[in-house]
């Protein structure tokens, strides 16, 4: 099952990492809904979260965690949102998205539209 998460998972096109561990990566969402948007996404090709292995799914939600409190200390806000959409790539992953109010995570909201500069220095922001 190809799909762009696998094209960035092989580095064929690149990514703005934040978190990287030998079986998930964390980068930024190019079309964010708030500056911080993260996707989570774990390195075995798997449509549908919850068709994810119990281990592989615990393990993709504490490493999730520790790239919200990265996110939270870099964008202070009230929550970061946590969501699992599915629809938009056939590959498991996870929003993570800095937000203080219900309609910050509303993903009809017109999304930002950022330069590679600005996502560099996000990603950068978030990764320290």
């Amino acid at each position: 099952m190809e799909t762009i998460f696998s094209k960035i998972l092989r580095g064929d096109i690149p990514c703005h990492k934040v978190a990287e561990n030998d079986r998930f990566l964390a980068f930024l969402d190019i079309m964010p809904l708030k500056r911080g948007h993260v996707l989570v996404i774990p390195k075995v090709e798997v449509d549908f979260i919850f068709d994810l292995e119990d281990e592989t799914l615990s393990e993709m939600i504490l490493f999730s965690k520790k790239v919200a409190h990265k996110i939270k200390a870099a964008f202070p806000c009230k929550k970061v949102g946590v969501a699992v959409i599915g629809l938009e790539v056939a590959h498991a992953h996870i929003h993570l998205i800095p937000i203080n109010a219900m309609n910050d995570m509303n993903f009809a909201n017109e999304k930002l539209k950022l330069e590679n500069t600005e996502l560099a220095e996000i990603a950068l922001r978030i990764k320290n």
